[in-house]
């Protein structure tokens, strides 16, 4: 079975203002996801039963800024990963390996929710400094309840495509990953999702 989209990351360099600026643009105000402990934290959208949006930043009352997502040096919003969850995350990474693409080691996470609730997660984690990761990381919840099956403000997602100046090797990155995406060639990698909100369509990249 082909992996399905599990959530995209938005990486801002200010959580408050990052939710702020958002909920301005769409209409729609996310809700506090839980802090990770890595020095992040998160806000959740969702756009269906088993999909969403996760706006991360750093965690204003961790005491070091986060390397995640390239926060550390972060300025300005970036849409700056996403994730895709295999039928079985390890059957998924020997598979990828085989077929020349190395997704990473598969690593434990966790955050712990406002409510106090610990969840957890495994999923696989490359060593990079790329501002932007056309090429999804793999996500397996085991036992955890999706995110998104919770009572999360709900919107639309329109379109999410990339943008990268060697299409043909992202393509193939992507195919070991049993993975398909619209690519066009521009001359800096980038990730372009088009959401539908009560406010219009809203682009973010």
């Amino acid at each position: 079975m082909e992996p399905q989209l599990d959530h995209l990351v938005y990486a801002v360099p200010d959580l408050a203002a990052g939710v702020a600026d958002f909920a301005e643009r769409t209409g729609i105000r996310p809700v506090p996801g839980g802090r990770h402990p890595g020095g992040t934290a998160n806000y959740l959208v969702r756009f269906g039963p088993t999909s969403y949006l996760e706006i991360i930043g750093p965690d204003p009352e961790a005491s070091a800024r986060p390397r995640a997502f390239g926060l550390e040096t972060l300025t300005a919003p970036r849409l700056a990963a996403w994730a895709v969850r295999p039928g079985d995350i390890d059957k998924a990474v020997r598979q990828s390996r085989e077929q020349g693409y190395d997704p990473g080691d598969v690593q434990p996470l966790s955050r712990r929710t406002p409510a106090g609730v610990l969840l957890e997660w495994r999923l696989t984690r490359r060593e990079d400094s790329a501002a932007v990761r056309p090429v999804p990381f793999l996500i397996d919840w085991g036992d955890t309840p999706h995110p998104a099956s919770s009572d999360l403000p709900l919107l639309s997602l329109t379109s999410f495509s990339a943008v990268h100046p060697d299409p043909d090797a992202l393509r193939r990155d992507l195919a070991a990953l049993g993975v398909r995406l619209d690519i066009s060639q521009e001359r800096e990698p980038a990730l372009w999702a088009v959401i539908d909100t009560p406010l219009g369509h809203v682009t973010l990249r």
